[in-house]
């Protein structure tokens, strides 16, 4: 992605108002922090919180990496496609909450967004549990923060 001709494409896309969903693994986020900060008037979208290996638990490296795009206000998070980095049989919502909490603790919940990983969810959740994950999560947040999170945010986000 920090290739000339990569980051030549990146540069077209905000003559046409057109957002970018990074779709990455954990040790792809340095190179996704650095394109970011190169066109901070592009909005980018770190899709599926870039893939954390949440099934092993490792969770230190992808955390001091995700928190550095606390600094790039250019960039929202996904929350979308964790059950199928967990152990597809055997998680529930406390699978999740760290990594939950790192990704609001690094973009508040105006730079989040809902995803549902529709249909690929379905190989270890239904959506029904999917969306049950997140409500269960948000519930103790204002009705304003989880409108954004589930709506708003999307809007402003793709221009909808």
């Amino acid at each position: 992605m920090l290739h000339s001709s990569f980051k030549n494409g990146i540069s077209l896309l905000k003559k046409f108002d057109f957002t970018y969903d990074i779709l990455i693994y954990p040790d792809q986020l340095k190179y996704a922090f650095e394109l970011a900060g190169l066109f901070p008037d592009q909005k980018f979208v770190i899709d599926h919180l870039a893939k954390p290996y949440i099934k092993s638990g490792e969770i230190e490296q992808w955390k001091n990496d995700i928190e550095k795009f606390s600094a790039h206000e250019n960039v929202y998070c996904k929350i979308s496609g964790m059950v199928t980095e967990a152990d597809w049989k055997d998680h529930s919502i406390e699978t999740f909450k760290p990594y939950l909490d790192i990704i609001i603790a690094t973009f508040g919940t105006k730079r989040i967004m809902f995803g549902s990983d529709w249909p690929v969810c379905l190989v270890a959740a239904s959506y029904n549990k999917v969306l049950q994950i997140v409500r269960d999560y948000f519930s103790p947040f204002s009705a304003n923060e989880q409108a954004n999170f589930f709506y708003n945010n999307a809007v402003k986000f793709y221009n909808l």
